[in-house]
């Protein structure tokens, strides 16, 4: 489909408060969750710009903050729990935990191959003409994490770090087509809402394109997410052989036809296996 965000209903306007608002708990408990979740990052940031290795006391860490100690235990709870920080059992003090680690792997993961993307999809662009753009896996759908396009074209709505569904996206049904069956269930499960008169939002004929997309190694958004573009697609694979990525090329239908199309879709898959090459990668769709 277009690698296009949806479309979002404007907000909506809300008339001028009252010169004194009446009582009402919703705000109040909202912004007390926005503060606690602030004051939760600070003693997460506090224990990783402090800690020497050994970690750091509690009464340092309150005092740090300005705290007092009831309080940091209570903001520390859910960072323990989700491994954040861990506490030694002896001393008490708190360090990063090995969830702190995930992230950062995580993000170090994302950054690499983004770096390792770049020069391919300058390529790609250039040789297509049409925008290109490099997403991520974040169920139910993606996240485009970069994109390229020539300054001349009409300029594709997609912004990085804007998400989509991966249904009605090439890039979604690109990573889609090789993710596990519970995942599709899960994807089905949230909904197909049509977008465009062209979206396929049946689970049978969704489950069909999909594997159409793997026996030929690259997918097609027909105008699925925006009635005016075309998109071709093809997977991205890791070191681990799992797909965790895709890139597109994406365009008004009036230049990407759909011969057009299929004539990109190998050569946006061969980029797609030389980028999961350097990743690590030796599995080819199949």
């Amino acid at each position: 489909m277009t690698e296009t965000s949806p479309q979002q209903p404007p907000p909506t306007t809300s008339a001028p408060a009252p010169s004194t608002p009446a009582p009402s708990s919703k705000p109040t408990t909202e912004r007390n969750q926005s503060s606690s979740l602030r004051r939760a990052l600070a003693v997460l940031g506090h224990v990783r710009d402090h800690g020497d290795g050994r970690g750091v006391p509690l009464a340092q860490l309150a005092d740090g903050l300005g705290l007092n100690k009831s309080t940091v235990l209570r903001l520390a709870g859910p960072l323990l729990d989700e491994h954040l920080l861990e506490r030694d059992r002896e001393t008490g003090w708190f360090r990063l935990g090995h969830g702190a680690l995930r992230l950062g792997q995580a993000y170090l993961i994302t950054l690499d191959l983004r770096s390792v993307a770049a020069e391919h999809l300058r390529r790609l662009q250039r040789e297509a003409g049409e925008t290109v753009h490099l997403t991520v896996w974040q169920t139910p759908g993606i996240v485009y994490l970069d994109k390229v396009e020539d300054e001349t074209n009409v300029r594709m709505a997609s912004r990085v770090g804007s998400r989509a569904p991966a249904y009605c996206t090439a890039t979604g049904k690109a990573i889609l087509a090789w993710l596990p069956e519970e995942t599709v269930t899960e994807v089905v499960a949230a909904g197909l809402r049509p977008v465009t008169a062209w979206t396929i939002s049946d689970e049978t004929r969704l489950r069909a394109d999909l594997a159409r997309i793997r026996a030929r190694g690259y997918s097609i958004d027909d105008r699925e997410n925006e009635p005016e573009v075309r998109c071709v697609a093809a997977p991205i694979f890791d070191h681990t052989g799992e797909v965790t990525a895709a890139l597109s090329v994406s365009g008004l239908t009036s230049r990407m036809t759909a011969a057009r199309v299929r004539a990109l879709g190998p050569v946006v898959a061969q980029v797609g296996l030389r980028i999961s090459r350097e990743l690590g990668s030796d599995r080819q769709p199949s």
